[in-house]
């Protein structure tokens, strides 16, 4: 297994830290560990794609098993946060359906022999997703730090961190349709060739 898979899979292995801490509100700090965790592990993704196309170390393992732990990585942050109240759960399930369905494309192409690699569209929308998971996580943390007494967060701040979050999700769910729309529209012909 070369260096990119290993960071890939690397990435898959961080997801359940991730979850434990942003779940586990009785460890100190639990979000900005998650959210150092989550940074890690999506700077891998980052990482892994550099080093293979620099190194011409482009892999279908890769080209399969990179999105994929990009999802996880993904769905795992946006159930908890639909779980924790966090964000709109309409909005988690608009995404998990796409990336549900974009994994049907990809089975049934992979059926014929074909990889369907992820594009500028799919790229685009997993930083959309992370952006607006970090941010997610950050206002958690002010917010968790005013619990502590550190200073006293009022409604109209709480408010504020909540709807900014919002909007960064919002724009992440337009993403994913998006992408899903073209990587459908794309590969219409390993549709139309279902039997």
């Amino acid at each position: 297994m070369n260096l990119p898979n290993k960071l890939t899979v690397l990435r898959m292995a961080l997801v359940p830290f991730f979850v434990f801490f942003l779940l586990t509100d009785f460890v100190p700090h639990n979000y900005i560990i998650a959210l150092a965790i989550f940074g890690a592990a999506s700077y891998t993704d980052h990482l892994d794609g550099k080093i293979a196309r620099r190194d011409h170390l482009i892999t279908n393992f890769g080209k399969f098993m990179d999105p994929l732990a990009d999802k996880i990585m993904v769905l795992s942050a946006l159930i908890c946060f639909a779980v924790l109240g966090h964000t709109n759960p309409w909005f988690v399930l608009i995404i998990m359906f796409r990336e549900l369905a974009v994994d049907g494309l990809r089975l049934v192409a992979s059926a014929d022999g074909k990889v369907i690699a992820a594009n500028k569209w799919g790229k685009a929308k997993t930083v959309t997703q992370i952006v607006a998971i970090i941010a997610v996580m950050f206002f958690q943390y002010i917010l968790q730090l005013g619990s502590t007494g550190l200073f006293a967060p009022d409604s109209g701040l709480m408010f504020a961190f909540y709807l900014v979050g919002e909007v960064f999700m919002a724009v992440a769910t337009v993403m994913a349709v998006i992408s899903g729309v073209i990587y459908f529209r794309d590969n219409w012909d390993a549709i139309k060739e279902m039997k």
